[in-house]
């Protein structure tokens, strides 16, 4: 710049190399700071596509149950459906990102509620919760999926039905949550999995790599387990 005002007869090449770098540092910086820009508004986008996947999938199976129950068992209709409404208002609210984990954990109970009516005695549930777990934040309709999957390749492939418990504990800054599920003993797995590579992917985009997610079958036994912050 000083050979361009006049001041240098010529710009030595350590100065052009110098202009070089910092031109191309700036470039840089500007390319990765909109690239930031953009990754939140990318990641949103793709959470509520992922979760607009699961609601009508959630809503439809939970119809289904209500009408096979309505058909065989009249007489608990009134109170089925008195639950399924409650369901169903809370699956449709906008509710952002992010819910607490209190609020999953009421949503698979009212889902679960509505399974007891129609599996009653094959349906056998254990919650083990802990009360310093409940702010941790996940993506709405999370859990839903999980103890659906557990009646689906649990209770309902088995005559004598299933054990579904759900755990969740805080250890320091961490939160634990684990749901499982007997399997017949001729049971062929857990599905294709679609279910569970939804909640792997939701969980990803809202903690990134603070988030945990394995399931697996040991000893007749499926489990998955997350891990979130507190």
């Amino acid at each position: 710049m000083l050979a361009m005002v006049g001041s240098l007869e010529r710009a030595p090449w350590w100065a052009s190399a110098f202009a070089g770098a910092m031109l191309s540092a700036a470039l840089v910086v500007a390319l990765v700071l909109r690239a930031k820009g953009k990754a939140p508004a990318a990641a949103a986008a793709r959470l509520a596509e992922l979760q607009a996947r699961i609601r009508p999938h959630f809503l439809f199976n939970t119809l289904n149950s209500a009408i096979a129950l309505v058909r065989a068992e009249p007489r608990k209709a009134e109170r089925l459906l008195e639950d399924l409404s409650e369901l169903f208002r809370h699956a449709l609210m906008e509710q952002g990102e992010s819910v607490t984990l209190a609020q999953e954990i009421a949503l698979a109970q009212a889902y679960l509620a509505i399974e007891q009516v129609r599996f009653g005695e094959r349906i056998r549930i254990e919650w083990a919760l802990d009360e310093q777990a409940a702010a941790a934040r996940l993506p709405p309709l999370l859990l839903q999926p999980l103890v659906e999957n557990a009646v689906k390749h649990g209770v309902e492939p088995s005559a004598s039905g299933a054990d579904i418990r759900v755990s969740t504990e805080r250890r320091g800054s961490r939160v634990v949550i684990k749901v499982s599920n007997s399997t017949p003993v001729s049971g062929s797995g857990h599905g294709n999995g679609l279910a569970l590579a939804n909640v792997r992917e939701r969980l990803s985009l809202l903690h990134d790599v603070q988030a945990r997610f394995q399931s697996g079958l040991k000893d007749g036994v499926f489990q998955v387990r997350i891990e979130v912050p507190a």
